[in-house]
C-alpha cells in the first residue's frame, strides 16, 4: 500500500502548446515502458482547445511469472494467461493507488478529475479501469484498449456511484493472440451490464495499435475534453 512518503512513478509528459486545461494519464503494456506510446500524441489530432497534458508513467520492475520470473517493467504479476486465473491482487491494488497518485498531482497542478481521462493498454488498460472505476470524484472517461478486467468479482461493491457515468472507449484486435478478443467482449458485456456508457471498436489487427484505431482515440478525447462537454 503506498503511503505519503512514497514517490511518484517515473514518467514521460508532453505537454501541450500553451497552458495544459487537461490530462491524460496513459499506462503501457507488459514489458513496455512510458516510451512506448509518446509518439502518438501528434497524430490524435487533438482540436486547438484541448489543451492535454499527456502522462506516460513507467510501470515498476517486478518478476512476471508466465515469462519465467524475469524482471520487467509490469503493473502486476502475471500467473497463467488463462481467461479464468490467479490474479496478483496486490500488485493490482499497488499499482492503482499510484496511478491515483498522480491524479492528484494533476488536481495539484491546475487540472480537476473531471478534465483527466486514464488510458490505457492491455494490461495497463485493466489498471486505467480499475483505477477508474473505483476513483471518488468525476472523471472524464477512460480509454481502454486491447485489454480485460482485473478483480471483476469486487468491482459492483467497490464502484463509484459518482463515475457511474463514466463514458468508456473500449478497442481490441480481432486478431489478438496475446489477450484473445474473447477477454475484451467479457469486459465490454460485464461493464455495459452495470450501465457505464461504453462505445466498443474492434480492428483487424493483433496485440498492437491500428491506425484508424489512433484516429479514433483522438476523436473520443476531443469529444470528452471539449469544454463544451463537461461533466457535470
Amino acid at each position: 500500500m503506498m503511503t505519503p512518503a512514497d514517490p511518484l512513478l517515473s514518467c514521460v509528459e508532453v505537454e501541450p502548446e500553451g497552458p495544459a486545461n487537461a490530462a491524460v494519464i496513459w499506462l503501457h503494456g507488459l514489458g513496455a515502458d512510458g516510451h512506448d506510446f509518446e509518439p502518438i500524441v501528434p497524430y490524435l489530432g487533438l482540436d486547438p482547445d484541448v489543451r492535454a497534458r499527456f502522462v506516460f508513467p513507467h510501470a515498476p520492475e517486478r518478476a512476471v511469472t508466465i515469462n519465467g520470473g524475469m524482471i520487467m517493467r509490469a503493473w502486476y504479476d502475471i500467473r497463467a494467461v488463462a481467461l479464468e486465473r490467479e490474479i496478483d491482487e496486490g500488485g493490482v491494488l499497488e499499482s492503482s493507488e499510484q496511478i491515483v497518485a498522480l491524479i492528484e498531482r494533476e488536481r495539484e497542478r491546475g487540472i480537476a478529475p473531471k478534465r483527466l481521462v486514464l488510458a490505457g493498454f492491455s494490461q495497463g488498460g485493466a489498471i486505467a479501469l480499475h483505477a477508474a472505476l473505483r476513483y471518488p470524484e468525476r472523471l472524464a472517461g477512460v480509454l481502454a484498449l486491447s485489454t480485460y478486467l482485473v478483480r471483476e468479482g469486487t468491482l459492483d461493491s467497490e464502484r463509484s456511484q459518482v463515475n457511474q457515468e463514466l463514458p468508456i472507449f473500449q478497442a481490441h484486435g480481432t486478431l489478438d493472440p496475446m489477450v484473445p478478443l474473447q477477454n475484451g467482449e467479457r469486459a465490454r458485456d460485464r461493464l455495459s451490464e452495470l450501465g457505464y456508457p461504453l462505445e466498443w471498436k474492434t480492428y483487424p489487427m493483433g496485440h498492437e495499435v491500428h491506425p484508424g484505431e489512433i484516429r479514433d482515440v483522438g476523436s473520443v478525447l476531443n469529444g470528452w475534453l471539449n469544454h463544451q462537454n463537461l461533466p457535470v
